[in-house]
């Protein structure tokens, strides 16, 4: 098993469009997971998801989240991320990231359709600066 520097951490999760997990909290202190698509913003992870999601409504409430990515065809490498996110509704960074994010997921053709769809009000942009970061390959050798 091999600890990931923060290098390989950050080439990892912008290595190919893989989805992260992303806990929350709900209010009654519950665990919600779901997937997100996410871009990286030097080390701070950034995703759209609506306002009156379970999602929106639990990171509004309480911004302390972890995320999970891991690889289909590695099944023993994955990173995991602790982190405290802020959020934003300002139209401008809305589009900008849902543009960055649709083109990571559904290539550059499709990228200003996925921003326009996603970058819209009731939309929040969410950006997750992590606490503590821990990735790992070659587990099961």
């Amino acid at each position: 098993m091999e600890r990931m520097t923060d290098a390989q951490w950050r080439a990892f999760l912008v290595a190919s469009p893989r989805t992260a997990k992303l806990a929350t909290i709900r209010a009654d202190g519950r665990p919600h997971i779901a997937p997100v698509w996410f871009a990286l913003d030097g080390t701070d992870v950034m995703f759209n998801t609506g306002a009156d999601t379970v999602k929106g409504r639990n990171l509004r409430r309480d911004p302390r989240v972890s995320l999970c990515v891991d690889d289909p065809a590695d099944l023993y490498s994955y990173v995991a991320v602790d982190a405290t996110v802020t959020i934003t509704e300002d139209p401008a960074e809305l589009l900008h990231w849902a543009t960055v994010i649709g083109g990571r997921y559904m290539g550059a053709a499709h990228a200003e359709e996925f921003g326009a769809r996603n970058g819209v009000p009731g939309e929040l942009l969410v950006r997750a600066t992590p606490t503590n970061v821990v990735g790992f390959t070659g587990i099961s050798d």
